[in-house]
C-alpha cells in the first residue's frame, strides 16, 4: 500500500522551493490518483494492513507539519477528486506563523546580491547572485541548524533574520481553528510533536514531552486523541529510534510514519510504516513511479 507524503501546496510554482507542488501540479496528482487507486482514510488503511483486508489499489494520502496552504488550496482540490488525507500537525506553530525552516527560506529569498558571511553558524562565506545559489544557501543553512536543540535553532534563524529589512511572512501556518474545520471536511488529523524537534537529538524526558503534549493539544483541539503519528524528518535511525517509536506507542498511538521510502506490507512495523513523497511533476511520472514502487514490493523499513 504506497503512502504517499507531502508538505505544501503553493499557490504557484516557486524556485527557491522545487519539490513543493503548486495548485496546478497537485490537482493532476490527484486527479491521477483517483483513476488509478482507491484511497482509504488512513486509520482504516492501517488495520485493514495488518488483517489483510486491504481492496486492491489501496493508498493513503498524508501530509506533514501543519501549514495553512493543505487547508486552503490542498483541501479544496481533495474534495473535488473525492479524496480523503490525514494531516499530521506540529501544534507548536499552529497560528504563529511559520516554522524555523520558514524562516530561512523567507530571508535567503530577501538577501541582497553579494557575499555573506555564515562563518558563525560553522558556513562558508556565499556569494549570492541567482536563484540557484539561494537554494544552495538555504540547503546548507537547514542542514546547518536542522539537528540543534530547539533553543539553538531558533536563536540561529533570529541571527539570521536580523539579516534583512522588514517583516517575514506571518501566516504560513494553520490557524487552530482550521485544524478543527479539516474534521469537519471530512478529513483526518494526526501528531507531529510540538516543536517539530528531530527527536534523536533530544533526551528521552524530552522526546516524551514533545509527542505525549501534541497528542494532549491535539486532544483538546478536536475532541478527540488522535491515533496515528508521524516523526519529524522522519529518518529512520538518524532522526528516531525505537526507543521513541516505543514511546509513540506508550503515548497511546496505534500507529506511526517514517520518511523512509517504499511502500506499507503487512511485515511494516506499524510503528515505522514507510511513504512515498512524490515529488514529480509530471502528472503520469508520477503515478508510474508510485506502480513501480507498489509493483516491485519495495521493502518495509527494517527495525532499528
Amino acid at each position: 500500500m504506497p503512502i504517499l507524503f507531502y508538505h505544501r501546496v503553493l499557490r504557484r510554482s516557486d524556485t527557491l522551493l522545487p519539490t513543493e507542488p503548486d495548485a496546478a501540479i497537485f490537482d493532476a496528482h490527484m486527479r491521477a490518483v483517483a483513476n488509478v487507486f482507491r484511497v482509504l482514510p488512513l486509520d482504516e488503511a492501517v488495520d485493514r494492513l495488518g488483517s489483510g483486508t486491504l481492496p486492491a489499489r489501496a493508498a493513503c494520502i498524508t501530509f506533514d507539519d501543519g501549514y495553512r496552504d493543505n487547508f486552503e488550496i490542498a483541501v479544496p482540490i481533495l474534495r473535488r477528486h473525492g479524496l480523503v488525507a490525514t494531516f499530521f500537525i506540529a501544534t507548536g506553530y499552529l497560528g504563529t506563523g511559520r516554522m524555523f525552516n520558514d524562516t530561512v527560506i523567507e530571508v535567503v529569498r530577501r538577501l541582497p546580491l553579494g557575499e555573506i558571511d555564515l562563518s558563525w553558524i560553522g558556513l562558508a562565506t556565499h556569494n549570492i547572485h541567482d536563484d540557484a545559489s539561494r537554494a544552495r544557501l538555504f540547503a546548507e543553512f537547514v542542514g546547518a541548524v536542522k539537528y540543534l536543540p530547539v533553543e539553538r535553532r531558533l536563536a540561529a534563524c533570529d541571527r539570521l533574520a536580523s539579516i534583512v529589512q522588514g517583516h517575514l511572512p506571518a501566516d504560513l501556518m494553520m490557524t487552530p481553528e482550521q485544524v478543527r474545520d479539516l474534521v469537519k471536511h471530512g478529513m483526518s488529523v494526526g501528531g507531529h510533536t510540538v516543536d517539530h524537534p528531530i527527536l534523536a537529538s533530544l533526551t528521552d524526558e524530552q522526546a516524551r514531552i514533545q509527542i505525549t503534549e501534541n497528542r494532549n493539544d491535539l486532544a483538546a483541539l478536536i475532541g478527540t486523541a488522535p491515533t496515528l503519528f508521524a516523526y519529524p524528518n522522519g529518518k529512520p535511525g538518524t532522526d528516531y529510534t525505537i526507543a521513541h517509536a516505543r514511546m509513540v506507542e506508550e503515548a497511546g498511538y496505534r500507529a506511526a510514519f517514517s520518511t523512509g521510502w517504499g511502500v506499507a506490507t503487512r511485515r511494516s512495523s506499524k510503528f515505522q510504516l514507510p511513504r512515498i513523497g512524490p515529488r514529480d511533476v509530471n502528472a503520469t511520472r508520477f503515478i508510474a513511479r508510485v506502480i513501480y514502487n507498489v509493483g516491485s514490493a519495495r521493502p518495509a523499513v527494517e527495525a532499528i
